[in-house]
């Protein structure tokens, strides 16, 4: 007899050479085994200390490139991190892409920019740089705990209420910029006035809540058993709102020293 299978039909047409073989039949505790052995590997899941770790080596990597933009004084590159960690953000947000080159690579560009700005900021205010890194580690710190009391419940009205004025603080940036290049100081939401300390204010006070975000889709995500490789986007999402929230405090900081 033939089989059609060109694999099995080598051992059925080949003069019965394995007629004569008989496997042995397997026992009861071997039959067991096979029982409770699964058809497949169970997934990986997302825990807490997969984005613990995944924070911290993004993070890491934002400090070892910021360290060496401020020893070797690379302002002249602040421009280009800033523009590069611009568009990986806007890449890695849109496409909820979780792959650790991308986001890797964009914490060095703005670990880049980071330093780089720093440094100047240093240079001119004595002292404003680790202020302002004490500060955005207080921020965040006291938003964990106001997630974890629930304080703040994360509904989804203060979610939408949250989204318009994270919406509305981005739109009033690129208007200010935009009018910066015909007037000088454009709309003064960055020229250390009153008006820009004001501002300065609501844009940390939006940042330190989209931390109640970042927090609420991180637990969701491990209630719904999120793939591990998810624990990368959830690094993203803490570093972006951390990188805004040091420069909101380290500009909000220059404007009292001046």
């Amino acid at each position: 007899m033939n089989s059609n299978n060109p694999v099995l039909g080598r051992g059925f047409g080949q003069g019965q050479q394995y007629a004569s073989w008989n496997a042995p039949a397997p026992s009861a505790g071997d039959l067991q085994d096979m029982y409770n052995r699964p058809a497949y590997a169970p997934a990986r899941y997302m825990t807490l200390d997969d984005v613990v770790m995944k924070t911290a080596a993004t993070l890491g990597v934002v400090v070892a490139t910021g360290a060496v933009a401020w020893i070797f004084e690379l302002g002249g590159l602040a421009i280009v991190g800033a523009l590069v960690g611009f568009v990986l953000a806007l890449v890695i947000s849109f496409k909820q892409s979780t792959n650790p080159a991308l986001i890797l690579s964009y914490a060095a560009a703005e670990g880049l920019f980071l330093g780089a700005i720093s440094h100047v900021f240093n240079q001119l205010y004595d002292g404003v740089a680790i202020q302002a890194v004490v500060g955005t580690a207080g921020v965040f710190a006291g938003m964990l705990v106001v997630y974890k009391t629930g304080a703040i419940r994360v509904t989804p009205k203060f979610t939408r209420w949250l989204l318009g004025a994270l919406i509305g603080v981005v739109a009033l940036m690129l208007v200010n910029l935009i009018a910066a290049f015909f007037t000088e100081g454009g709309l003064g939401l960055r020229d250390g006035g009153p008006l820009a300390i004001v501002f300065s204010l609501v844009c940390i006070g939006v940042a330190a809540f989209t931390f109640l975000l970042d927090f609420d889709m991180i637990d969701r995500a491990i209630k719904q058993g999120a793939p591990e490789r998810f624990a990368w986007y959830a690094a993203f999402g803490l570093t972006v709102t951390l990188v805004w929230l040091y420069l909101e405090i380290l500009r909000l900081l220059s404007y009292f020293r001046e």
